[in-house]
């Protein structure tokens, strides 16, 4: 509050005794009844206008009033009534004080209110304001986001329903410049979507995000410390800015967006009442022309739209967006299997294969799966839909797979002809009997490299007795060479079956008819 000044007499008679008597300040301040502050700051004002207990004899009550606080109103006038609303709005701007708004004040008006009187006037006006006014909001501060209460619908073409979808509402602090949109959920996906857009809306980026406590937002719910939400966060560190969840049961920290909810939902949700939209696209597109509409329309308490006062006070205050869009990724926690890959969706991503057996961060977009370890992205696939098959980077694999992976069928019943027909034979069925050629590499590899043991000669022989009796297999023929059954000779023909003898006890295929 501001303190009543001093009548004249009072200040001439403090001037007295403090110049003419030379009195203490104490001594003065309990003759009179006053404060020792009141009887220092009256001296000092004095001496800062040059006076002198002599100049101060010689003027009368006005003038002397005149010399120590400035010009007053004429007899009968008033002062000049401060502006409030341009005050409050400026007041927004970095930097700017009351102080140093009363100074240009005075420039305007030199037989306006003193500081004191202009600063309780001011107040005065603030609480004359709703509540939710009382925040002073600076430039590029803060976006506060939230949802509607009140929905509008979309209509479904075939049957008719009115199916409600959510409405999405950010509003800047400092000039009140609102975005809307419809979205089908309040899902994490819909959520930053919606951020992205109003971003790009303002055409900015403020020093601070302040959603409400919903699940989209935040995690857990804390009055001092709440759980971000993973995917929203990095949505904040790709714009350069940081959230600050309203306080549970706070509604004076989101004051300015339930306003704006509740402008939104007079000014947009209340004139789609009567029309009919079957898609979020036709929807948005009536949305957006309300929000023009909103946003141009002048507020009659600071006399101007929130779209002037954010081009004046706003627009420049705002960081600038990023060079790329923020794209939305679903994060997931996987292990890595023993053949270095993770399942995703059942497809197989690969990642270095010294992270076998460890778990692993990985997100996921609508294009791209990228795989963390401790902090660090290890892997970057491309994503696939193809259930049941592999992404597989060479650089992933150990060694001795990459030396694997440079076969190829064609290659191997070549090697294997190089030794002989009997052998390529071989290959060619073992390979032909597999679903996926790549499953009888091994197999064919280690038939092959018997005949560095064996010698080729054997081991044509070997792959001849082996194609004889349907064996598809490398142990098969590693057992044919370690029992040398390569070195007997073939029967020409196969043995034929012995004729059964008659007997009582065997009935014959015509007993079974």
């Amino acid at each position: 509050m501001a303190s009543e000044r001093l009548s004249m007499r009072k200040i001439r008679e403090i001037l007295r005794q403090k110049w003419a008597l030379g009195r203490s300040h104490r001594e003065v301040a309990v003759s009179l009844g006053v404060s020792v502050g009141i009887v220092a700051k009256t001296v000092l004002r004095a001496t800062t206008a040059k006076l002198t207990w002599e100049s101060v004899v010689a003027l009368d009550e006005a003038a002397l009033e005149v010399r120590l606080y400035g010009r007053g109103a004429e007899p009968g006038s008033r002062r000049p009534e401060p502006d409030y609303a341009w005050i409050d709005i400026e007041r927004r701007k970095a930097g700017v004080t009351l102080e140093l708004l009363h100074l240009e004040y005075l420039e305007r008006h030199p037989d306006g209110y003193r500081y004191t009187q202009y600063c309780e006037l001011y107040r005065r006006w603030l609480k004359r304001q709703r509540l939710v006014m009382r925040h002073v909001h600076r430039a590029g501060e803060k976006l506060f986001t939230d949802y509607a209460g009140k929905r509008p619908h979309v209509v479904d073409r075939e049957t008719g329903e009115a199916i409600p979808v959510e409405l999405f509402v950010a509003v800047l602090g400092a000039s009140n410049l609102t975005y809307a949109e419809a979205t089908r959920t309040q899902r994490v996906a819909d959520w930053t979507a919606s951020h992205v857009r109003a971003l790009e809306y303002v055409g900015g980026v403020p020093a601070a995000m302040v959603p409400d406590q919903l699940k989209s937002a935040v995690v857990e719910a804390c009055r001092y410390e709440p759980g971000i939400q993973r995917a929203y966060e990095e949505l904040a560190a790709h714009y350069g800015t940081t959230i600050i969840p309203a306080r549970p049961a706070t509604p004076r920290d989101k004051a300015k967006v339930e306003v704006g909810v509740q402008v939104a939902e007079r000014w947009i949700v209340a004139r789609l009442r009567n029309e009919v939209h079957f898609s979020l696209e036709s929807i948005n597109a009536r949305i957006a022309e309300l929000l023009e509409e909103l946003n141009g329309r002048t507020m009659r308490r600071y006399g101007t739209s929130r779209r002037a006062l954010f081009e004046r006070l706003e627009r420049a205050a705002l960081r600038p967006l990023p060079a790329e869009r923020f794209v939305y990724g679903e994060w997931r926690i996987a292990k890595v299997g023993i053949d270095y890959h993770v399942e995703i969706d059942r497809h197989l991503y690969s990642v270095p294969f010294a992270l076998s057996g460890e778990r692993v961060d990985v997100r996921m977009t609508a294009t791209t799966i990228e795989i963390f370890h401790r902090g660090d992205r290890v892997a970057s696939h491309a994503r696939s839909h193809t259930r049941g098959r592999h992404t597989t980077v060479d650089a992933h694999m150990p060694e001795r797979h990459r030396q694997h992976l440079e076969w190829t069928p064609g290659r191997m019943i070549q090697w294997a002809g190089s030794i002989g027909p009997e052998t390529a034979g071989l290959v060619t069925a073992i390979l032909e009997s597999r679903r996926h050629p790549e499953q009888g590499y091994r197999s064919c590899l280690g038939i092959l490299r018997l005949g560095r043991h064996y010698g080729e000669a054997r081991l044509e022989a070997a792959c001849s007795r082996a194609l004889a009796v349907g064996a598809r297999s490398y142990r098969h023929v590693d057992s044919v060479l370690r029992a040398g059954l390569d070195r007997l000779p073939a029967a020409e023909t196969a043995p034929t079956t012995a004729t059964p003898p008659d007997h009582e006890n065997i009935r014959g295929r015509d007993y079974y008819h």
